[in-house]
This record gives structure tokens, C-alpha cells and sequence, in this order.
């Protein structure tokens, strides 16, 4: 299937603007979600043999595989039921903001096929938490489902420059969205809404995860509510000076886990001259990414799950950020370059792998 993908639909695809091709396979995976017994056919082609490899645990929660569909895709929560169906072993929606907004204008995402790389400024486009929420109702909820659902929630572009406004503004995305999510995680680290990464540093990010792990602790004493899993997704260009007044902040406040890394605002190589603003995802992405992991796997004695992302186009990298002591794993760029079975290929390479202990 991938090498079809690869020579003639991607062929097809690459004619198109990358946004409007993403736009499609966004469709065709959101027609597929409205199809469950089709979407159980397929899943059983991908299904990994019985005792070949166990659930995979973290922060709670239990994965068939180590291979996630990364924040990105979905924006909308239009898709992600279908994921399962592609191989995946768990999902991750959005960035979803309190406020609905449009992003950057276009055109915003940028391919570089030889490089296996895409350039996006998108902006946190998407309808807001009050609709993604409300469609969010209308489908399985948490232990209803055949994978684990993330939710990534960013802060409203009109909220940035106000941090007690960017607190406030996520913890009513975590209001509307806690009750869907199996877990979710605070993106601070898109490189695309001005001044948004500026909330990585020190104080502003206790501010934010104060405000989000109190209103997590209120979710738990209310009847038949529960305390959710809390991730923070970091950039890959903190250094790690930087990294460890995260891990401080994390360590502090008792989050669940970390996902090292979004895009980058680095140009190596050929980039230099690339002209495009925005963050930098696919191939030339996945050494800093796994440099990154390593680091904070040993920063923390692997006590800290970590969910790795970032230039995942070959089934070793996956490989070697699960070595370098990631959990999980995590795929966007890698399946528009490798096509929508990517994601059962890596997780088929995966599983006689011996797990870290």
C-alpha cells in the first residue's frame, strides 16, 4: 500500500495546494468515521497479531500500540474516530482554542518533497471549544472508544499577551473539553500565533499550569467526575537550560507527562533560503526532536512519560525516539510523505522491540 500510495496518490496529491490535499484527506477520513463496520474491516487488516505485543501504559491509560496521530490533522474533531481504522494506537485533536478563529492567511502550508518536510503557519485555525465539544458529544466517550483521545488545547490569539487572559482562556477550553478527552495537553510551543512560546518561560507557564492543574483538581471533587491526564507539548528550540525550568514547572504542578517537540523556527541546510515563515516539520526536524527526548528521559530517570514527535518519515525513527526514551510515538508529516498506512507499518516494526524498563 505504501509503495502504490508513494507513486501514483501522492503523485495525484503533490498537484494540488498542500492545505486543500490536506483539506481532502481530512474529508475522505470523516467519511470513513460515519462508516463504523467498514472502520472495523479495516482495523482488523492492521490489528496486530494476537500476543505479539501487549497495551502500552501510560499516565494511566492503556494503548495497543505506540503510534498516535499528532495534533495537526484533526483540528476540528471532524476525523478522528477513523484513525483506528489506519493503524493508529491513540489520536490526538485539534489545537482547539476557546474562541474560534480563522489562523494566518493563506497560503500557509508549504511542501519540500526531497527534503520529506513541510513548512506550516497555520495559526491555530479552528471552530472554537463550544463546537468542537458539542461534536465531540455525539460520539463514543472515553472508555467507549477503540483508541485513547487526546485533546491539544492552545490559547486564543487574542488572549496571548495577557497572561492571567491566556489562563483564563484555556481553562475554558479545559471546561468545554475535559468530559471528551481520555487526556489532554497545553500547547504552548506553535511558533505560529505571536508571542504564544513567550508562555514556555518561567513564571507565565506556573501561572498557566497553576490555573489548568487547579481546574483539573476541581474537576475531581465534583460527583462522577474524574482528574485527566495533563501534558505539555514543548518547542524544539529551548535549550536545555530552558528544558529544565519546564521540567521544574512540571515536577511542580504534577503534570502527567511531556511532548517533546512541535515544529521548529531553525533553517538548516537548504531551509536557509526557503522564504517562508512558520514552523518547520518532517525529516530535517527528527534529530533535535530525538535529542530532545533523550535529554529529558534522562534529565528525569525516565520517570516522566514522554510522547515523541518530530520527523518520524521512516520506521527506525520511530525506533530511535523510543530509544532514546520515548513512551509513545506520534506521526503527521510522516503520513503525507508515506501515505495514510504508515502509521500500522511503524507499529507493525515496533512490536518485537524489548520495552525500556
Amino acid at each position: 500500500m505504501g509503495l502504490i500510495y508513494e507513486k501514483f496518490v501522492r503523485r495525484m496529491l503533490f498537484q494540488l495546494d498542500s492545505e486543500h490535499a490536506h483539506e481532502l484527506a481530512v474529508d475522505a477520513l470523516a467519511l470513513l468515521a460515519r462508516l463504523p463496520p467498514l472502520c472495523r474491516m479495516v482495523e482488523a487488516c492492521h490489528r496486530l497479531p494476537v500476543g505479539q505485543t501487549g497495551p502500552i501504559e501510560a499516565f494511566g491509560l492503556k494503548f495497543p500500540n505506540a503510534v498516535g496521530l499528532a495534533a495537526g490533522f484533526d483540528k476540528n474533531a471532524r476525523a478522528w474516530p477513523a484513525a483506528a481504522a489506519l493503524g493508529f494506537g491513540h489520536v490526538e485533536i485539534g489545537t482547539v482554542t476557546a474562541l474560534a478563529q480563522p489562523g494566518n492567511d493563506r497560503p500557509r502550508m508549504f511542501r519540500y518533497p526531497k527534503e520529506e518536510a513541510v513548512i506550516n503557519r497555520m495559526g491555530f485555525n479552528n471552530h472554537g471549544a463550544a463546537a468542537i465539544a458539542a461534536r465531540l458529544a455525539r460520539r463514543p466517550g472515553p472508555g467507549q472508544r477503540r483508541i485513547p483521545l487526546g485533546i491539544n488545547l492552545g490559547v486564543s490569539k487574542s488572549q496571548v499577551a495577557d497572561v492571567a487572559k491566556a489562563a483564563a482562556d484555556c481553562v475554558e477550553s479545559f471546561r468545554l473539553l475535559a468530559d471528551h478527552a481520555d487526556y489532554l495537553v497545553l500547547n504552548v510551543s506553535s511558533p505560529n500565533t505571536p508571542g504564544l512560546r513567550q508562555l514556555q518561560d518561567g513564571d507565565r507557564l506556573r501561572q498557566l499550569l497553576s490555573a489548568m492543574t487547579a481546574a483539573n483538581q476541581a474537576r475531581a471533587r465534583q460527583p462522577g467526575k474524574t482528574r485527566k491526564p495533563l501534558l505539555l507539548k514543548i518547542a524544539p528550540d529551548l535549550d536545555f537550560a530552558q528544558i529544565d525550568t519546564v521540567l521544574a514547572t512540571i515536577a511542580e504542578f504534577g503534570l502527567d507527562g511531556i511532548i517533546a517537540t512541535n515544529t521548529t523556527l531553525e533553517r538548516p541546510g537548504v531551509f536557509a533560503s526557503a522564504g517562508e515563515a512558520g514552523g518547520l516539520s518532517g525529516a530535517p526536524l527528527c534529530r533535535r526532536s530525538t535529542e530532545v527526548i533523550s535529554y529529558i528521559s534522562r534529565a528525569t530517570n525516565r520517570r516522566l512519560p514522554i510522547i515523541g514527535v518530530g520527523g518520524i518519515t521512516r520506521a527506525a525513527a520511530a525506533a530511535e525516539k523510543l530509544d532514546a526514551g520515548a513512551t509513545l510515538v506520534q506521526l503527521y508529516t510522516g503520513i503525507v510523505y508515506r501515505g495514510p498506512f504508515f502509521a500500522a507499518d511503524v507499529a507493525r516494526s515496533l512490536a518485537d522491540r524489548p520495552r525500556p524498563t
